[in-house]
């Protein structure tokens, strides 16, 4: 299944760029646009790629509402509206203007993660299965199985093992993972990613040594 590609149409460089690198760290593909108009010109050229839209309202040269009226002539991509407004009145006028979805700022990238995987999985363009060796995760479900029987695992140990699992043979630092696992808002010790590892090592069992350390960097996973 090819990269969830998202386009962020956001005129705050700043927090265009912060959404888009938390969204590349969780594996999306982004591309990033400070106006309406060059959205629309993004969107006409890589309409078959894009499988989701993050549309700011208020644009420096044309309305949000105004590319999404666009947007909805050609296509029922999925989009969800980042938007300062929080009046019901202006969050109805997105979601009958064609919004699937409408997030107020501020807003932590937790939140947006949510709402992304939420609007996909309405969409039919979440992966709802992920696979390695005799592991397979199910990501709707949030369950691991090892050889078919299910492991008891914690949230956050559930979302480590599907993170390795995503990125298999990538030598992953400590800090690449707290900010994929943890959000950029964690104020923890990074050694809970080492307690972590440890339990989920326990987990997996002896004669399974996918989870391997890198001296110095982090993890890597995946048979050596």
């Amino acid at each position: 299944m090819k990269t969830i590609e998202i386009l962020i149409v956001e005129d705050e460089p700043k927090l265009a760029q912060t959404v888009g690198d938390f969204l590349r760290i969780q594996n999306y593909d982004v591309k990033i646009v400070e106006d309406g108009t060059g959205a629309l010109e993004c969107f006409r050229e890589k309409k078959q790629q894009i499988d989701l839209v993050l549309l700011d309202l208020m644009l420096p040269d044309i309305s949000g509402y105004t590319v999404l009226k666009e947007i909805r002539k050609v296509s029922e991509v999925p989009v969800i509206i980042l938007s300062a407004r929080s009046a019901v009145a202006d969050q109805m006028s997105g979601f009958e203007k064609g919004a699937d979805d409408y997030i107020t700022k501020p807003f932590t990238l937790g939140l947006v993660k949510l709402h992304i995987e939420a609007v996909l999985k309405r969409a039919g363009k979440m992966r709802s299965v992920l696979e390695y060796k005799e592991l397979k995760a199910d990501l709707s479900g949030q369950m691991v199985y090892r050889k078919g029987e299910l492991m008891d695992t914690t949230r956050k140990e559930f979302e480590l093992l599907v993170y390795f699992m995503d990125h298999v043979g990538i030598a992953l630092p400590r800090t690449t993972i707290l900010d994929a696992v943890w959000e950029y808002d964690y104020t923890g010790d990074i050694r809970t990613i080492d307690t972590l590892v440890k339990q989920l090592r326990k987990k997996l069992g002896e004669d399974c040594n996918y989870i391997r350390t890198v001296y110095g960097v982090g993890y890597i996973f995946g048979e050596e």
